[in-house]
């Protein structure tokens, strides 16, 4: 017999569908993601801390859960909104399945309400903040408690998903799967120092295979225990949260910027943009999925692209030492920039993109050749 679960937002509206994963209740900001696959991938990225996400796609969980492809210690959604889970999934890698590795790690899910109303509704509301229970029913106290929800603006949540205390990258190139596809990693011809606010394993993963030696720090690190590592770049990495509110985050880069080659993603583009002086606003929905199309206005090429941002850098606060490299197909927002004298440059898309599409990852080897 299924369990009722709602999901209520801060608007008012609610949804009741059913119970899986952990029954408990969670609260977040409610976001969408557009890949057809990849949920795991969703899941275990630390840029999700603080959000329930619901996917667009109709059927999640059919290939199970594999521990190889996790992209981060554990999940770390505050709540999964699916339109139906599979129970059993048909995979021979599969471990778990979704339920129970939502159960595992008390990730609070739910299943058959019509997500595409609630996408609809965000698209036109924008992202809302809400409340996902199967132990508190009542519509008036489920409501109450979204609308006293905070947003994220202004919300640090480096400190919460960063590692607590550096190491080196000692799981090589690949994934155990993909070490039976792809070339193997060429031996490391140069030091990285990636600074993890929030980082996907495959970030160290395709940095090896591009000849890195990749050395991880704290997002807490300052710019002297970075230079201490005498890399010949260094990393920005993604993560959750607001990037105006990481203070100690933008003044380590801006010490960084012109002593080596520097390259971010996603939250590490944003807090290049603010450290260059720049400002970073709110996007309506956000971009999140592994389809978004992005033309590099360098090469002329159209890209299609892994995303997961809140935010964006606004091109228009930045000097004019700053060129615009790489451009938002569907709302024209900035998705590259590099430095027209210093050796740096960032995009807001994951070209790491796990578990694809993989059109970006020349952006490594590009760092690498930076490095000289």
């Amino acid at each position: 017999m299924s369990v009722v679960a709602k999901l209520a937002l801060e608007d008012g509206t609610v949804f009741t569908g059913r119970s899986f994963g952990h029954p408990g209740e969670s609260a977040g900001e409610v976001v969408f993601n557009t890949s057809m696959t990849g949920y795991q991938e969703v899941l275990t990225d630390p840029s999700y801390k603080g959000q329930i996400v619901t996917m667009t796609y109709p059927l999640i969980g059919n290939y199970g859960i594999t521990a190889e492809d996790d992209e981060s210690a554990g999940p770390h959604v505050a709540g999964f909104i699916v339109r139906e889970h599979t129970a059993v999934p048909s995979n021979f890698r599969s471990q778990i399945d979704l339920d129970g590795y939502l159960k595992k790690n008390q990730i609070v899910g739910i299943d058959g309400i019509d997500t595409r109303a609630l996408v609809r509704r965000l698209r036109v509301r924008g992202a809302l903040m809400g409340v996902l229970s199967a132990t508190d029913l009542d519509d008036v106290s489920l409501i109450r408690k979204a609308k006293a929800l905070a947003g994220m603006e202004g919300c640090d949540l480096v400190k919460v998903v960063t590692p607590k205390a550096g190491y080196d990258w000692k799981q090589g190139a690949l994934a155990p799967l993909a070490q039976t596809m792809l070339a193997a990693s060429p031996p490391a011809t140069h030091r990285v120092t990636a600074i993890d606010y929030g980082m996907k394993w495959n970030i160290p993963r395709c940095l090896s295979q591009a000849g890195c030696e990749v050395t991880v720090l704290p997002g807490t690190a300052t710019a002297a225990e970075v230079l201490a590592q005498k890399p010949d770049g260094i990393f920005l990495s993604n993560g959750p949260g607001d990037p105006a509110a990481v203070g100690y985050a933008i003044d380590t880069v801006k010490e960084l910027l012109g002593k080596k080659p520097i390259f971010g993603i996603c939250l590490g583009h944003q807090l290049i943009g603010l450290a260059l002086g720049g400002t970073t606003y709110k996007l309506k929905f956000g971009h999140r999925g592994a389809n978004h199309p992005v033309l590099n206005r360098l090469t002329g090429h159209v890209e299609i692209t892994t995303q997961n941002h809140g935010f964006a850098v606004d091109m228009a606060s930045l000097s004019n030492d700053v060129e615009l490299t790489h451009v938002n197909l569907n709302d024209q927002t900035v998705e590259g920039i590099r430095h027209k004298k210093m050796p740096v440059f960032s995009v807001q898309y994951h070209p790491e993109s796990s578990a694809g599409p993989h059109d970006s990852s020349y952006l490594f080897d590009d760092f690498r050749k930076l490095m000289g």
